[in-house]
């Protein structure tokens, strides 16, 4: 597991709390706002997976 997996991780679970927020306040902004964290988030895992999956072929 590296960093990148690891903050991905967190920002997706943080932009899930801020779109429930955004909801559960009538914040459209903020729901904009979490489901872009959210995708950000799922970006930076998936980009942590594949570099563990590079280092992992090459051993």
């Amino acid at each position: 597991m590296n960093t990148d997996q690891v903050k991905g991780a967190a920002k997706e679970a943080a932009g899930k709390v801020q779109q429930k927020a955004g909801e559960v306040f009538n914040s459209p902004e903020h729901q904009v706002k979490g489901a872009a964290k959210q995708v950000e988030g799922n970006v930076q895992k998936n980009y942590g997976n594949a570099k563990e999956d590079i280092k992992d072929a090459t051993k």
